[in-house]
């Protein structure tokens, strides 16, 4: 069993940065891989990017995000800059065994999920 608890969200205004946390409870944190997913008043829940065991990551928002891990702190984290009125949402993280950045970007193949933090991105 996995507990994911997100922080970091807030109020920005657009063009400005922030980052998101996400610490995981148990041992073994380093066996997942991890995803950051994001999901707007009235859409579906969509992919933004994802952390393999091994480090590789991929994202879906062009570079503006990063996301890293720190194993000894059981933390994933989501760095977003220059953000956008569109990337207002609530941010999820996940995780998952899978490896495979085709599979990390599917909402099925993740076992844990957060309870979401709230972005909001001001103009």
């Amino acid at each position: 069993q996995v507990q994911l608890v997100e922080s970091g969200g807030g109020l920005v205004q657009a063009g400005g940065s922030l980052r998101l946390s996400c610490a995981a409870s148990g041992r073994t944190f380093s066996t997942y891989a991890m995803g950051w997913f994001r999901q707007a008043p009235g859409k579906e829940r969509e992919f933004v990017a994802a952390i393999t065991q091994s480090g590789g990551s991929t994202d879906s928002v062009k570079g503006r995000f990063t996301i890293s891990r720190d194993n000894a702190k059981n933390t994933v984290y989501l760095q977003m800059n220059n953000l956008k009125p569109e990337d207002a949402a609530v941010y999820y993280c996940a995780a998952s065994k899978y490896s495979d950045f085709l599979m990390l970007s599917m909402l099925s193949k993740y076992n844990y999920w957060g309870q979401g933090t709230q972005v909001t991105v001001s103009t």
